[in-house]
Order: structure tokens, then C-alpha cells, then sequence
């Protein structure tokens, strides 16, 4: 059932059957008219080094070879022109309790938004999520984006899974004001959702751009699906989407056109990586 495709994405979705997959997260191309790309870093032993490591020794930090750098890039003429028919695809292939997740940021969410309102229908939008982080250049000119917006939209507009149960619980900010008891459970996250990006020194990393956190994804696979259900993701990059599947006992369906973001996913996903 687990599948990951080398292909263009409009092109593979176009071989799915309709109503058949309960849940889509995408993460697409931002069109911020750059190429995105996240550098390798290595470290080697070097008394001479720029860094200290444990025990007092130093280190030298070696910068990869561009070539082997994961890059795409993430320039388009017309945007919305781009994405319209792979949301169309999106929408047919959903089941009539499915629902889509739309990761974008600031910049195109309102342009994006309107699109979606039309093929989904107005009543079929159902939440904005805001990802809040705090990683980071500091703007001086301007408040600093530190924000994604994740849209939630609906096959149907009241038939839905929505498993609020299933998810995480995060602390209160105020715990004195709701008691020893409901301190220690936690609430149930709102429509704003605060969560670290992935760490550049952490395990979590693969060194793919744009990588989002594994806690966003396996938030919405355990409430907007249910065990044995189909997620897809047709901008899969590293593959977060499916690790969060696999990991919560759900199929995925993978698709990316860059060979090494399909070779990261093969890597990434098999059964010994899935802890």
C-alpha cells in the first residue's frame, strides 16, 4: 500500500482513482523566486579547528559540494496557474470524509485561499492554522515572519474526521489559574500552533530544504485520518508526511520529480528508520 513515485506530480495524480485517499497535506513551492537550498555541513578532528566539541577538542566545519546539495527552484510565472490543476486532482481523489492541508506562507496564503474557495467551495474551508515558531534572523525593518499558514479544507463541509482526542496536549500558559490536575493533562492545541522548526544539529534533520517538523505532520495524520488510511503528499521532499503515516499505523502515497529527494524518502522510510 506504501508508495513513493519518481514523477511529476499532475501526471501521477492523474493515474489515482478518485475517493481514494482520506487525507492530503502539501507542502508546495512557496514561489519565493529563489532557489531553496540547505547546505551540508560536516565536522573532522582539527586542533586547528572553528569549533569546540566535547571534551574540549576542535573541530573544522566542512561545507559540501554544491552538487550534492538538495536544491529546487522555487520561481514561477504565474502560480496560482500552476497549482490550480493539482488541487483539482487533489479534491477529486479525496474521499467524501477526506480532508487537505495546504502549508504556505504569508505571501500567497490570501491568493491561495480564494483558489481553494473555489474548488472546494467556500463552506468546505474549515481552518487556518498558524505555525508559529521562533528560529531565526531578527528583521530591523519590518516585525520578523515567523509564521507558516497551514489552510484546512473539507471534502464535505460538516462530514469530516476529526479526531481531537488523538492529539498531542501541550501546557497551559497559565497553570496556576486551571489547577494541579488540569496543569498536568495539558489543553488540546487551538488554531495557532507553536512548534520549533526542525533543529539544525538535531537528528530530525536530513539536510532537505524547507523540511518540516515531524510534530506538524503527525498532529494532523492522528486527528484528520484514522489507522489503515491513505495519506498523500505530492510535494513530498523529504518525506515528513510519511514517516508520520507510517508511523501511526496509516498508508502513504509519496510523489517528488527530484531524484534525490525520492532517494532520501527510500532512505528515510525504510522499516529499521520508522522509530
Amino acid at each position: 500500500m506504501n508508495r513513493i513515485l519518481l514523477s511529476e506530480n499532475l501526471t501521477a495524480l492523474r493515474t489515482l482513482p478518485s475517493a481514494s485517499v482520506e487525507l492530503i497535506y502539501i507542502d508546495p513551492p512557496f514561489n519565493t523566486g529563489t532557489t531553496q537550498s540547505r547546505p551540508r555541513l560536516k565536522t573532522v578532528r582539527d586542533a586547528a579547528g572553528d569549533r569546540t566539541g566535547f571534551g574540549g577538542h576542535r573541530y573544522r566545519t566542512i561545507k559540501s559540494d554544491e552538487t550534492t546539495t538538495p536544491s529546487y527552484a522555487d520561481t514561477f510565472d504565474d502560480y496560482l496557474t500552476f497549482l490550480c490543476p493539482r488541487l483539482e486532482e487533489a479534491h477529486r481523489i479525496l474521499t467524501p470524509t477526506g480532508s487537505l492541508f495546504f502549508h504556505i506562507d504569508p505571501r500567497e496564503v490570501h491568493y491561495c485561499k480564494v483558489m481553494l474557495d473555489e474548488i472546494f467551495t467556500r463552506p468546505c474551508f474549515q481552518n487556518e492554522i498558524i505555525w508559529a515558531y521562533d528560529y531565526g534572523a531578527r528583521a530591523t525593518k519590518r516585525w520578523p515572519a515567523k509564521h507558516d499558514n497551514i489552510l484546512w479544507y473539507t471534502k464535505h463541509p460538516t462530514d469530516y474526521t476529526f479526531n481531537l482526542s488523538a492529539t498531542d496536549r501541550i501546557p497551559y500558559m497559565a497553570p496556576g489559574l486551571v489547577g494541579a490536575e488540569k496543569a498536568a493533562r495539558g489543553k488540546t492545541p487551538t488554531d495557532v500552533w507553536w512548534h520549533t522548526i526542525v533543529s539544525p544539529t538535531g537528528k530530525e534533520k536530513t539536510g532537505y530544504p524547507t523540511q518540516k517538523p515531524l510534530g506538524i505532520l503527525e498532529r494532523i495524520v492522528r486527528v484528520h485520518s484514522n489507522p489503515g488510511d491513505t495519506v498523500l503528499d505530492f510535494f513530498a521532499g523529504s518525506g515528513t508526511t510519511g514517516l508520520a503515516a507510517a508511523k501511526n499505523h496509516r498508508n502513504y502515497i509519496l510523489i517528488d520529480q527530484n531524484p534525490e529527494a525520492v532517494a532520501l524518502m527510500q532512505q528515510r522510510l525504510t522499516p529499521s528508520t520508522r522509530t
